[in-house]
């Protein structure tokens, strides 16, 4: 009994360690987030909107990214937990060349779909001329925010190979490095001090895309600076020639999990347009939501990446069963997070949206109640976050795509879709209707990862 308790605590000393930094990391980012938005929402609720729509586009280009890496990052934790440096080089390679492949794509598609994206989210119920001065500052925004895509996509590239080797704070110094660039750009640049032109919601783009290019910086000289902690960098850029047997287990373990992220983030987005095609309300209370839930969720989802990380090192070091016995006792660690900071979250729910002053009293009932929603159902957001990132780390990627976004796209999305168009059910019914089918999805998580199939050494 007190072995197996020692080992317990092992097991969830392990994964704080890889956890905490990244939470911390997530927390200060999200804050600084939230501290964005309630600048921006000082200007107008409309630069609110605008910024908002934008940041949807934003949203679904940093999750292809986000899968790209991850797909080859199931790898290099695995060549890690079996200390094989020249995999960690090749996987860091893959990384780079598709991030940077995404981002050239990405930039086209903003660059000349601006319009017709950012248009899409301003077809509900409201005044005209608000819904056009959204649209400006929205495509205004996003194109500048277009210069930041190549810097995320590197950044990317680094952080994620230096979380997958367990150097987790490396990133968090780095994003704090941005952060801080990024504050003092909005200040300066949104309300125009120091003598700097006022540029409202444009200023917090050009501040964003600057703080970007510190991260990615901060980053380049760390790793390039400190070679035996990063042995994986030395001869890095040699070449960047990958094996043609590794790449293709790259590309088929990393395809479905880059489709993946794209079609989650791509069905998230329809999710919100189709709460925005009710009223154009939506969109503010939206931007006013996430910004409170994104700092309540780092625990969760920090713990969720520490899972798959911890676990793809125990499967890389040869111990499957291992990992299969220590699966739910990761999990329900991580409800416990999540269900900590969804109490919060209720709590703080009736205050939040009052430090908004320019939000009208509708704008501010809805994102009362979307945080309330979000709060009750973390703790299941926890469980197939965590669920999805262990199924992960043994390679079964495409079933992890249908069990994330094939799950958003066959039941979410077409739910949303004829919630909005074909009934009048209040936008808050229709918005608690459409989350509460993420206990399907946790059901459906808990049998995949009882069933052991994703516990493979795939290294």
């Amino acid at each position: 009994m007190i072995l197996a308790v020692n080992k317990n605590k092992e097991l969830y000393r392990s994964l704080l360690k890889i956890a905490v930094p990244m939470m911390i990391q997530n927390g200060v980012s999200q804050i600084v987030n939230l501290l964005d938005n309630f600048m921006i929402g000082q200007v107008s609720t409309n630069a609110l909107s605008g910024v908002g729509i934008a940041n949807q586009m934003m949203f679904v280009f940093f999750l292809m990214t986000f899968g790209a890496t991850a797909g080859s990052g199931i790898f290099t934790a695995q060549y890690y937990g079996n200390r094989d440096w020249e995999g960690v080089r090749i996987t860091f390679r893959f990384k780079l060349v598709t991030n940077l492949i995404l981002s050239v794509l990405a930039c086209f598609i903003f660059l000349f779909g601006a319009g017709f994206l950012v248009s899409r989210f301003l077809m509900g119920e409201g005044n005209p001329a608000d819904a056009a001065e959204s649209f400006n500052i929205g495509v205004q925004y996003l194109q500048v925010m277009v210069i930041s895509l190549i810097p995320i996509g590197i950044c990317q590239s680094y952080a994620g190979t230096l979380r997958d080797i367990g150097q987790t704070k490396v990133p968090l110094v780095a994003s704090a490095c941005a952060i801080i660039v990024n504050f003092t750009g909005n200040l300066l640049l949104i309300y125009g001090l120091l003598g700097f032109p006022a540029l409202g919601a444009l200023g917090a783009a050009i501040a964003t895309v600057i703080s970007r290019f510190v991260e990615l910086g901060v980053l380049v000289v760390y790793v390039a600076t400190h070679k035996k902690q990063c042995p994986f960098i030395v001869g890095a850029f040699r070449h960047f020639k990958i094996p043609g047997r590794m790449a293709r287990e790259f590309i088929v373990k990393a395809t479905p999990l880059l489709l993946n992220e794209t079609m989650w983030s791509f069905g998230i987005t329809m999710l919100n347009q189709s709460y925005s095609y009710r009223t154009l309300d939506a969109m503010a209370a939206i931007q006013i939501e996430t910004s409170i839930y994104n700092v309540m969720m780092v625990a969760f989802v920090a713990m969720g990446e520490a899972v798959g990380i911890l676990t793809g090192q125990i499967l890389g070091s040869g111990k499957v069963e291992e990992a299969k016995k220590n699966a739910f006792k990761m999990i329900w660690f991580t409800v416990a997070f999540g269900a900590l900071f969804g109490i919060l979250m209720i709590c703080v729910s009736p205050f939040f949206p009052s430090i908004f002053p320019d939000a009208t009293v509708s704008i501010k009932n809805i994102a009362t109640w979307l945080i309330v929603i979000n709060g009750v159902l973390m703790p299941f957001y926890s469980f197939t976050h965590a669920s999805y990132f262990i199924i992960r780390s043994g390679g079964k990627t495409l079933i992890t795509m249908i069990f994330d976004s094939g799950f958003v796209w066959i039941l979410s999305v077409p739910f949303a879709f004829l919630l909005s168009h074909y009934t009048s059910m209040p936008l808050i019914w229709m918005v608690a209707a459409v989350q509460a089918l993420e206990l399907i999805k946790c059901v459906t998580g808990g049998l995949f990862v009882k069933s052991g199939i994703w516990a493979k050494n795939i290294t």
